[in-house]
């Protein structure tokens, strides 16, 4: 993928930095090669307003308006790392696209990625950021998170990238046998949660506490 290393004028595409941030991540406890090299490739800073470029290759979340926020690059490789399972992904539902950087992630890792994004505004920025780094394995669609996308399960993985106060029905229908999820689930304190679908149940697997924005009903 070319990069332009003028952009936003801040030198922020230096692959040094990206590489520091890649060992950082290593540091933390993420082992998935295929993940972290998914991540260096992908220049994070052109996911932020200008204002705080800078800032793009720190493991901390940021804001990027309409009360949302751009992921902990951890979270975003360990949320990854956890639907990869080791595996090559096949095709992928993500709710909450935000800026599209974790939906970038995701496509460098799967065959296919749908993510649904609630806030129109959002989406048109996600859209222009994938456009740029010519992701066309994506397809995004403008709805209320909490349904999926019925029309186009089942799932191999359904990654949430917001907390859920339970697990929505409707998304567990559309995992495939032998799928994966991983969704942030908690009214309160967060634990990010493993689902794993088999012929006949639903197993869950409590990992570690985070904290999302709220995954939130309708659309705007």
């Amino acid at each position: 993928m070319a990069l332009n290393p003028s952009q936003h004028g801040i030198g922020m595409t230096s692959q040094r930095t990206r590489e520091r941030l890649i060992m950082r991540l290593r540091e933390e406890g993420i082992t998935d090669e295929v993940v972290l090299a998914a991540m260096l490739e992908i220049p994070r800073h052109i996911f932020v307003d200008e204002a705080i470029a800078s800032r793009a290759y720190e493991d901390t979340a940021l804001p990027i308006g309409y009360g949302q926020t751009i992921s902990q690059p951890y979270i975003v490789a360990r949320m990854t790392e956890i639907l990869r399972a080791g595996a090559p992904l096949g095709k992928v539902l993500e709710i909450g696209t935000g800026c599209g950087y974790q939906t970038a992630v995701l496509a460098k890792v799967s065959q296919e990625v749908y993510s649904v994004e609630r806030i129109s505004p959002l989406l048109m920025k996600a859209r222009g950021h994938l456009r740029e780094l010519r992701a066309r394995n994506v397809k995004l669609k403008h709805a209320d998170g909490n349904f999926g996308i019925p029309e186009l399960a089942p799932f191999d993985g359904i990654l949430v990238a917001c907390g859920a106060t339970h697990v929505p029905q409707e998304l567990l229908q559309q995992m495939a046998v032998g799928g994966r999820m991983v969704i942030p689930v908690g009214s309160g304190d967060q634990t990010l949660t493993l689902i794993e679908r088999t012929n006949d149940a639903y197993i869950q697997t409590r990992l570690e506490a985070v904290k999302f924005v709220p995954l939130l009903g309708g659309t705007s």
